[in-house]
């Protein structure tokens, strides 16, 4: 069992070093859907496993210079007082009951489904949405400042109950506001900004009691270097094929997950 989440691990974080997407929306319903663990336990698992994986894909980036720290920054700005707001709100102080697992099973599907949906329609989403932040640059300006703030925010919500959504969703907004950037620039941001994100998010499921270590420990085990291997090859996989596998996966997932 532990050298299948090691190599569960593995391959996760090789889809997330190539592409920023792949860590709570595929590692999370694994770990329900495959393994049988609880939905909290999942998620809270989830959340700091990304953390950490996401620290090697931050290194790797920002030694390659596909990072545009200063959205990063924004968006974490948003994102990290809404996780711990999320956080006291709804996790403290008590366990997470039955209830509570339910409703996070069925978030979970949801956002694997829009998750689907904004990686494989991706430049479609773009076209559609091009021109709705103004022409003026100063007026564009002070609203992709606040879109950016707003996406951070929403992110902390979703990634804190579901661990998904700092991935594709957050890559696919991220094209929208800002597409002069390049398509692993994009990721590369996602990637440095899921870091606070998910480490404050799974500290607070940790406190909340669920988080299994010794299956997290596992799952780095194979991340790591699996992150690592994904980041360095990045350029050199087609991005269309691997969009469209990713998405039908989701969303057949989600759907499971919901109903």
């Amino acid at each position: 069992m532990e050298l299948l989440f090691v190599i569960s691990g593995l391959l996760v974080g090789f889809v997330v070093g190539i592409s920023g997407v792949g860590g709570g929306s595929l590692m999370t319903p694994l770990l329900v859907m495959g393994f049988g663990v609880p939905p909290a336990t999942a998620v809270g698992t989830d959340l700091l496993y990304a953390g950490f994986t996401k620290i090697g894909g931050t290194i790797f980036r920002g030694k390659l210079g596909s990072v545009n720290w200063k959205v990063a920054f924004l968006l974490a700005l948003g994102s990290v007082p809404a996780a711990i707001f999320t956080s006291v709100y709804y996790l403290s102080p008590v366990q997470i009951d039955s209830a509570s697992s339910i409703l996070i099973t069925k978030t979970l599907g949801v956002m694997l489904c829009i998750t689907a949906i904004a990686l494989v329609f991706r430049s479609k989403l773009q076209r559609l949405t091009q021109g709705i932040f103004g022409i003026k640059p100063a007026g564009r300006r002070a609203r992709i400042l606040i879109a950016t703030l707003g996406l951070g925010a929403v992110l902390g919500i979703l990634v804190t109950l579901t661990s998904v959504g700092a991935g594709a969703i957050g890559v696919t907004a991220l094209l929208v506001l800002y597409p002069h950037l390049p398509a692993n620039h994009l990721a590369g941001t996602d990637i440095v900004h899921a870091v606070p994100l998910t480490l404050v998010a799974g500290l607070s499921h940790a406190v909340s009691g669920s988080v299994d270590y010794h299956l997290l420990l596992t799952l780095l085990i194979g991340s790591l270097p699996g992150v690592v291997l994904g980041s360095l090859v990045a350029h050199r996989i087609p991005e269309k094929p691997l969009q469209w596998v990713i998405g039908v996966v989701l969303f057949l997932v989600g759907l499971k997950l919901f109903f």
